[in-house]
């Protein structure tokens, strides 16, 4: 105890210095963290996103030697979607495929319109779960029976709430696979519709696909979406399925991905015919609740991946704080705060702008200031509430 009372002294002395030192140059560090997180989103802009900025998007509809296919979509109540979307998948012009559409259990007028497609088209097949109060399960169960049911090697799964962009939506996806891919990544924006909630919803889209795009063709894949997506029967048996995450309701398509793609056997397919447009949530709470749902799944990607996009969200996240903290507490200096948005802005601009392009958003161009704002505050606390809740059966 003496020993600490004769250390105390050059304690208090070294606490002032270190207080006398910090209070003066507070500005300067704070402009130091802004520094260092600038350049945590250069390096995804620049080098991340760049990689889609540069990529051209070639079209395989051309290909020779198509292999057939077999398109699966799990429906559970979606009468009025399959009377309104079904008829373009049914209409492809493709050589050789089928759809097989798994009714799940559905209450509506479901069975009896896919009867009467059926009747018209000999290339759908239906597989019907019936309802067993025992027996609740997620999507992945619907999928697994669907994929079973399949004839062809090659699958491609999309929702009943989807609609392709052209009669050879399935040439593109189909031309873009060789002897080395197992896995055909595709792209699936909303429709556009009024308000700002759609806006954002479609800005999120787009930015969750800049994002997988831009690493697939960094040969290093992470993810996809089920609404366009492709993928080898063999390789869902090889990897066991949805074995090692069907305790999480969401997942089919991103962690799938996540468990098997490789450098290799990825490809991409992003040409306007390949583009597949979805039916967007309409309120805030059903937006919420999906963005729930996808941020459960997140927990169960492979670490390199949870921690390069905890990363560019975090990062981004903090930029907006702390530029907010300094123009706020030094006024004086708001021309450095000004000068570092409009700087990382111009960075956005020059590469969002072609990817935008190519994914047929160019209208959020103009938007793009104050969408990038809402995104990563919304997507972030989002994560925050609902990262580690319980999944379960749909």
């Amino acid at each position: 105890m003496l020993e600490l009372l004769k250390r105390t002294p050059y304690l208090c002395s070294f606490t002032m210095s270190l207080y006398n030192y910090i209070i003066p140059n507070i500005a300067y560090i704070i402009y130091g963290i802004l520094g260092v997180l600038l350049l945590f989103q250069l390096y995804y802009i620049l080098f991340v996103y760049g990689k889609l900025a540069a990529h051209k998007a070639r079209s395989f509809k051309d290909a020779e030697n198509l292999p057939p296919l077999s398109v699966i979509i799990c429906a559970h109540n979606e009468q009025h979607n399959l009377e309104t979307f079904l008829p373009k998948i049914l209409a492809q012009d493709y050589p050789e495929y089928e759809v097989i559409v798994v009714d799940d259990y559905s209450s509506d007028e479901s069975q009896w319109v896919l009867q009467a497609f059926k009747a018209t088209h000999p290339h759908l097949r239906i597989v019907e779960i019936k309802e067993h109060i025992q027996l609740k399960h997620s999507k992945k169960f619907a999928l697994t029976l669907g994929i079973k049911a399949a004839k062809y090697e090659h699958l491609v799964m999309t929702d009943a709430d989807c609609e392709p962009q052209s009669s050879e939506w399935l040439k593109e996806i189909g031309g873009a696979y060789s002897a080395s891919k197992e896995i055909v990544l595709g792209y699936s924006p909303y429709f556009k519709k009024p308000g700002f909630l759609n806006k954002l919803i479609r800005f999120e889209t787009t930015h969750t696909a800049m994002s997988y795009l831009s690493y697939a063709l960094k040969k290093d894949p992470y993810m996809g979406v089920g609404r366009n997506l492709s993928y080898l029967k063999s390789l869902f048996f090889k990897g066991k399925g949805f074995n090692a995450h069907m305790h999480i309701k969401s997942g089919d398509d991103d962690l799938f991905v996540n468990q098997n793609a490789t450098k290799q056997n990825t490809h991409i397919a992003i040409a306007p015919d390949a583009h597949m447009y979805s039916v967007p949530k309409e309120t805030w709470s059903s937006y919420y609740k999906q963005k729930a749902r996808h941020s459960g799944a997140s927990v169960a990607y492979k670490n390199r991946h949870q921690f390069m996009l905890a990363t560019q969200l975090v990062t981004a996240f903090l930029f907006y704080i702390v530029l907010f903290l300094a123009i706020a507490l030094f006024p004086s200096l708001w021309y450095i705060g000004i000068g570092v948005f409009f700087f990382r802005f111009l960075c956005q601009f020059i590469v969002f702008r072609p990817i935008f392009l190519k994914l047929k958003v160019k209208d959020l161009l103009f938007w793009l200031p104050i969408l990038d704002v809402f995104f990563y505050f919304y997507i972030c606390l989002n994560g925050l509430f609902n990262r580690k809740k319980k999944q379960r059966s749909w």
